[in-house]
């Protein structure tokens, strides 16, 4: 069996069993001596008590294990034949072979409607057509793709897609590839190592990676399901209708419904689809039971009222007034009584044919529930104890806990009727004695667990807890990236989509990625067209997922870099090299986009952090990088590039209209800065210009950081024409801009009277030198230097006051001068005081910073505390 087959859901013919198979390199008689071949070779490795010490290895009997498996492709704990399949189809790293791909630079949009994708849910699951641009965009047909957080294995079904798309598909991604100026994909197989901590999502992935005979898998679930309705399909009959008055044939009613006798001609029966049930609260005013659906939901829009009338004392009830009623009940599966919350049906959703009918629950479907709730608890459903008892209670999310509190054990989770639904289809399932069908079944019967139980979502953990598990969360994601980051080729890309809409996290992944020695090269946006719940509802929240392209350096940049590190050379060869994998062109809706990593305060961030995650001092400060960059490099609307690509940027540029301008949002100092830089880029200003919008802007600024007038920010960072002296050249080409100056300026230089140099213009019309005094510039980078000492210096006074503060906790401080003082304490190897002062800040606000983070994780680790 080849790893090139289609994914599991294309069809394949009956007799591939039949067939001589090749694996690994062995050709087996058919499919079946494949399976026991590595069967029995796994059989004898879970005998070795090494092998049962890999982190993460199931707790599990052999048998169980084996069970699950179909090696080598899929194996239930860590994959003792990974080894043989890499030496197989891996290909061994050659610096002499030419490599070089660019980020997949392209937001991606791709809904969740393909009938693939749809097949099992999953959280965060990324569709497989979404993974696909970037698989054809690093990778060769043949090549190996690893997922080390596969989740349901979208990965390998994306890697096999490749080899498999239809042709209209193949047309589609060519045109947008050949559209942002990328190589013409090459279409054909990849192959997929897919890996997860959890059993349930590896079980997942080989389902929807390995092939099977749809024909018999068709044949086994029709006779499953028609098994099932012969035996408990009574649970799931209701009246639709009838043409006599059904008093006096209750009994004949209740045997038709039950399958005791047949159905008789002037009753019609419906199979019901889905029961609503509401829990029973009680009302405060009168202590009456109020089914709270029954009251709430208004029938017209479909939608819960937010106040309603009790239907007893007619007092106007919201679900925050409501108490929550429970009732005792035998479990007999545990044999004593337990606290449940009242539930009563409120609507049931039944089908006539193919037409679909909605009507309330009726005495005959009381009956059924009740008789239902009779029947032995079904042996298939598992009764182990949950995770929310006294001691670990927090292990629940606050959105859940009110209406856990009585959830003690896992069969709490199914009512009746489910339970005996999903024990019958999953003990069918599981005795088929096909394999792989049998796997099949039970793929499809795990997917109906979730919408069976009475959870609509299970949380860990509440969201306002991340913070406090950061920093373990932060130590798994480096050890997960540095492991990539070592079976990764020299100058390959890792793409890491991230979900989650939390800053400290994202935080947490950008300085992880780091710290393994990844550089990042582009992040995008993946719209899924579907947010979750908490994309939905939080305010601030990130709404779509965020696609993270990073690099490992090549060898030759490592080389290098051990040469020159803490020198200029270095710095610049380092940028160099980091320009080339960035992208060059990205365009949308006939606009340029700014391409963020190629602005210069993130190429210095970028720089610094490459040096500092090697140990290593930086050995320039902003202003003379910012400097080194105008030099070296030419800036194209305000990003910088290598000569080759500054010309392929111009060549592409007259393509589009404009340039579409990031959208800079104020919290802090640095953003406010980076906003003012944006604006007197675009106009030079004077105080009384530019007060009024920084104070819109300003609006979202954060608590913690120490609120700057808007004269000390424009004093420290820019430059103001005082009107003596030459017109500096950035007011200058913005006077020119403007026609009545423009003529004023022409009939100057025409006639001697003033003269320009060096973008200069040395003049003594008043009028000029009248509009342009008083205006507020950004500053020659090649100029800048002075003016970062004397920042730099206002900045080193705060930081030694937080230095030498007695507080234990810094409510509010200047982010920057913070910054600032870790940047020199590195310097000069002073760790200590880093460790210091980064004790005095907030943990949220240390975890959300990145730089912060970077040099206080590297002063720990100085210091022996890491």
């Amino acid at each position: 069996m080849s790893q090139q087959e289609l994914p599991g859901f294309i069809q394949e013919p009956e007799t591939r069993n039949q067939k001589p198979v090749e694996c690994l390199g062995i050709t087996f008689e058919n499919d079946e001596k494949r399976r026991e071949y590595f069967l029995e070779k796994m059989r004898k490795k879970l005998k070795d008590a090494e092998f049962r010490k890999i982190e993460g290895f199931p707790i599990g009997e052999d048998e169980d294990i084996l069970a699950l498996s179909d090696p080598p492709y899929y194996t239930a704990c860590p994959n003792p034949f990974i080894g043989d399949f890499i030496k197989q189809y891996g290909k061994p790293y050659d610096p002499s072979k030419p490599y070089s791909r660019k980020p997949f630079a392209v937001d991606v949009s791709e809904g969740k409607t393909d009938q693939i994708y749809r097949a099992h849910s999953y959280h965060t699951k990324v569709p497989h057509l979404a993974i696909v641009p970037s698989i054809l965009q690093y990778t060769e047909p043949g090549d190996l793709v690893l997922d080390g957080f596969c989740g349901s294995g979208m990965t390998g079904v994306a890697a096999q897609w490749c080899g498999s798309a239809k042709k209209g598909y193949q047309r589609e991604i060519e045109a947008r590839f050949e559209k942002q100026g990328q190589l013409k994909p090459v279409w054909g197989a990849r192959r997929a190592v897919l890996n997860d901590l959890s059993l349930a999502a590896t079980f997942i992935a080989a389902n929807y990676n390995l092939p099977f005979d749809v024909h018999e898998f068709a044949r086994a679930g029709r006779s499953i399901l028609d098994e099932i309705d012969r035996e408990i399909g009574w649970m799931y009959r209701t009246i639709h209708s009838t043409t006599k008055d059904i008093k006096g044939h209750e009994d004949e009613i209740r045997k038709a419904l039950l399958g005791e006798t047949s159905c008789p001609a002037w009753i019609k029966l419906g199979r019901i689809e889905y029961t609503v049930w509401s829990e029973v609260f009680t009302c405060p005013d009168c202590t009456s039971e109020v089914v709270f659906l029954d009251e709430a939901l208004d029938q017209e829009t479909k939608r819960v009222r937010d106040t309603f009338p009790c239907p007893h004392c007619n007092c106007e009830l919201s679900k925050k007034r409501l108490d929550r009623s429970y009732e005792a009940r035998f479990d007999r599966v545990l044999g004593r009584a337990v606290q449940t919350p009242k539930r009563r049906p409120s609507l049931i959703s039944y089908k006539v044919g193919k037409q679909r009918y909605e009507k309330k629950p009726d005495d005959n479907d009381i009956q059924i529930i009740e008789r239902i709730q009779q029947v032995p608890f079904p042996q298939e459903i598992p009764t182990d104890r949950m995770m929310h008892a006294p001691e670990s209670e927090d292990c629940w999310g606050d959105k859940w806990r009110a209406g856990t509190a009585s959830f003690t054990h896992v069969h709490h989770l199914f009512l009746p009727r489910a339970a005996h639904a999903l024990g019958a289809l999953w003990s069918k399932a599981d005795s088929y004695s096909n394999p792989r069908i049998r796997q099949m079944l039970l793929f499809f019967a795990e997917q109906a667990v979730w919408g069976m139980s009475i959870l609509a979502r299970y949380a860990p953990t509440h969201f306002s807890q991340v913070n406090q598990y950061l920093s373990e969360y932060q130590h798994l994601m480096r050890l997960c990236f540095s492991e990539y980051c070592r079976i990764l080729k020299p100058g390959r890309w890792m793409t890491v989509v991230f979900h989650n809409s939390r800053n400290s996290v994202w935080t947490a992944i950008q300085e992880a990625l780091q710290f393994a020695g990844f550089v990042v090269a582009d992040v995008r946006v993946l719209d899924k067209k579907q947010g979750s719940f908490n994309q939905a509802v939080a305010v601030g929240s990130v709404k779509q997922d965020l696609v993270i392209s990073a690099y490992k350096p090549n060898g030759g940049l490592e080389e290098r870099f051990s040469l020159t590190a803490g020198t200029e050379d270095g710095v610049w060869d380092f940028v160099r090299t980091h320009l080339k994998q960035l992208p060059v062109f990205v365009s949308r809706n006939g606009q340029a986009e700014i391409i963020a990593e190629r602005q210069h305060y993130l190429l210095f961030d970028r720089m610094v952090a490459f040096h500092v995650q090697r140990g290593v001092t930086v050995p320039m400060s902003a202003a003379e990088f910012y400097a080194g960059l105008e030099q070296r490099f030419p800036p194209r609307d305000g990003m910088y590039f290598l000569p080759d690509q500054a010309a392929e940027y111009d060549k592409k540029r007259m393509t589009v209209k404009e340039v579409l301008q990031l959208k800079l949002f104020v919290s802090d100092e640095a953003s406010a800065i980076q906003w003012l830089k944006q604006q007197l880029t675009k106009k030079p200003q004077t105080f009384q210009d530019i007060h009024p919008q920084f104070l819109k802007e300003i609006g979202g600024w954060q608590k913690h950081e120490k609120a700057l007038e808007l004269s000390e920010l424009l004093e420290q960072n820019f430059l103001r024409y005082d009107g003596k002296g030459p017109i500096p050249a950035q007011i200058l080409s913005w006077m020119k801009q403007s026609a009545d100056l423009r003529k004023i300026i022409q009939e100057e230089l025409s006639t001697g009277r003033s003269t320009e140099e060096n973008g200069q213009l040395e003049t003594r019309n008043q009028e000029l030198i009248t509009r342009a005094t008083a205006r507020w510039y950004v500053p020659d980078p090649n100029k800048a230097g002075d003016l970062e000492k004397l920042r730099e210096r206002a900045l080193m006074r705060e930081f030694e006051e937080y230095r030498e503060s007695k507080q234990k906790r810094l409510k509010v401080f200047r982010l920057e001068a913070v910054r600032a003082g870790f940047k020199k304490a590195w310097q000069e190897r002073d760790y200590a005081t880093i460790v210091a002062v980064a004790r005095k800040i907030p943990e949220n606000i240390l975890q959300e910073d990145p730089k912060l983070l970077m040099w206080y994780d590297r002063a720990l680790t100085r210091t022996g505390e890491g």
